[in-house]
């Protein structure tokens, strides 16, 4: 026999010889379940520790300088595009006047005709148009007004859309262009009668500074008259008996891109489920009015919002990229397993005349409305200064995963073996029993 080794006192698990063992069908059939069970259980367990969730955090938002993105999609069936004018403004004083640049104007068939879209060839009315086959000596008048930086001959008003901006430039109203060589020419005024009675649609995309701001859409070209922000409004209140107003929907509003369903879904998973119309709150709003000094306004509270997949560290934030170099509809958004730069938002909105009067008809005798104004649709937004990060994380680690494979493997060997035993001695007393 070897020697005791200085460890044999040690030994937790003393052992019994082979002949001292006994077996039985009820143990052999314990054991085969308790295997089976531990199988499935350690797949849970790995199922578990490969699951991915959401973990949201709220912190101050600290970013600087960076831009926005702001999303639309509203109809006015009772406004035609060319009266229709989108401004955008904040409060670091940058205005951007007619923006233009990622935005469409799809002109709409009147509401009684169906409202459906008409060819987008012809979304521009006069541009360029009257001055490509002029003498290229010709200089048209500006008619008393400085002539545009932006004409296409310096000096000049060669066409109606720069005879406009002239007048814009120095707060004139414009009218339809009587008594305009350019417009006369071009026709302005009978191409502004055929699209009385017809709607508009914006569609696109707008960049903007993430600051506070507004942008509207009302009528008639807009100018800057000392510190005021004005419309002129003479073609929209002079309409030959055609009945505009700003009856509006909104079919789409998001600022920032949109998050892909699967991550709507997943980020839903805490509390209640979640859809983009919980990002969107303004999308499908319909709001009706038959009067035309009427403005619409809504009152916009944007959080910033981001989603940071497993993984994001290495490619980094999509803001870290100069905003000049990501194509609109882009920025916030990278490539697959990128972070994801968007924003949420609540919204309250009012309406009012701009004739003044009470608001009895919304049941607020007691509320007074102010006469005067523009009408339109007016969206303000202000900036939160928290921001919201969803965040991707393992449910748990992998040293937790295998903490979890010895605690289903001991606790269901230890209950097996206590089971067994039970069924054993049970077995044991009722043989005695009976022998008996």
């Amino acid at each position: 026999m070897p020697p005791k080794s200085r460890f044999t006192r040690l030994d937790a698990f003393t052992k019994t010889v082979e002949d001292a063992r006994i077996r039985t069908t009820s143990g052999g059939i314990v054991t085969l379940t308790s295997l089976l069970l531990i199988l499935y259980l350690t797949w849970s367990e790995w199922a578990d520790y490969r699951r991915i969730i959401v973990r949201p955090e709220l912190i101050v938002d600290k970013g600087r300088g960076e831009k926005m993105e702001i999303h639309m999609n509203i109809s006015f069936p009772r406004v035609p595009c060319e009266l229709l004018t989108l401004d955008v403004m904040d409060v670091s004083g940058e205005v951007q006047t007619g923006v233009m640049h990622g935005v469409n104007k799809v002109r709409l068939r009147n509401e009684n005709e169906g409202g459906g879209m008409i060819d987008t060839t012809a979304l521009e009315l006069h541009e360029g148009e009257g001055a490509e086959h002029l003498d290229p000596e010709y200089c048209g008048e500006c008619y008393g007004a400085p002539a545009p930086s932006n004409a296409q001959k310096a000096g000049c008003c060669n066409t109606c859309a720069e005879v406009r901006d002239a007048y814009a430039s120095v707060s004139w109203s414009f009218g339809r262009g009587d008594g305009v060589e350019q417009c006369e020419r071009e026709h302005y005024s009978q191409h502004l009668d055929e699209q009385r009675r017809e709607g508009c649609r914006i569609e696109g995309g707008i960049r903007v500074n993430k600051v506070v701001g507004n942008f509207h859409f009302a009528p008639g070209k807009s100018f800057s008259n000392g510190n005021m922000h004005v419309h002129d409004l003479d073609n929209y209140f002079n309409s030959n008996g055609v009945e505009h107003s700003f009856s509006h929907k909104i079919h789409h509003l998001r600022f920032g891109p949109e998050l892909p369903e699967d991550v709507v879904k997943r980020v839903g998973k805490k509390g209640m489920a979640w859809s983009n119309h919980h990002l969107n709150p303004l999308d499908d709003t319909e709001q009706k009015t038959e009067e035309k000094p009427f403005n619409f306004m809504y009152f916009v509270k944007v959080v910033s919002t981001a989603y940071l997949p497993l993984g994001w560290e290495r490619t980094g934030s999509i803001l870290d990229i100069p905003h000049e170099l990501v194509e609109l509809g882009g920025y916030g958004k990278g490539d697959a397993g990128s972070s994801i730069e968007t924003h949420q938002y609540s919204v309250t909105s009012h309406k009012r005349s701009l004739a003044g009067g009470d608001a009895q008809d919304e049941g607020h005798k007691e509320r007074l409305h102010a006469r005067g104004g523009i009408p339109g649709v007016f969206f303000s937004y202000d900036i939160s200064p928290m921001k919201v990060i969803n965040r991707e994380a393992r449910a748990k680690s992998f040293s937790g995963f295998l903490v979890g494979v010895c605690a289903v493997v001991g606790g269901t060997l230890t209950v097996a073996a206590a089971i067994d035993r039970m069924l054993y001695e049970g077995h044991q007393r009722v043989k005695k029993m009976h022998s008996s």
